[in-house]
């Protein structure tokens, strides 16, 4: 029954990253799928402990859940970081204001 509930936990930390890319919310929807990601590995490494109907509805449910996360997934944009650029001199900051 746990893995059940791991199941449903994992489903809606995906409907949850779906309505944060919907609100252009990266961060927070990056961090849902991350927590759905362990949760269906955490899934895998039990499908020996669980029961054959666990294993039914698991099996039924996951793969297309890993299919939402991978496709939300998609839509986050990659971070980029910025470059550190020598200051260059403005001309004008330099000149002497007239006395």
């Amino acid at each position: 029954m746990e893995h059940l509930k791991l199941l449903a936990d994992a489903s809606l930390q995906v409907e949850a990253a779906e309505a944060a890319i919907a609100e252009t919310a990266y961060q927070n929807a990056r961090e849902a799928l991350d927590v759905a990601e362990e949760q269906l590995a955490a899934l895998r490494e039990a499908w020996p402990e669980m029961s054959a109907s666990e294993r039914q509805i698991v099996g039924r449910t996951a793969t297309p859940l890993k299919a939402r996360i991978d496709a939300a997934a998609k839509l986050i944009p990659k971070r980029t970081t910025l470059t550190e650029v020598a200051e260059e001199a403005d001309p004008e900051q330099e000149i002497e204001p007239a006395a």
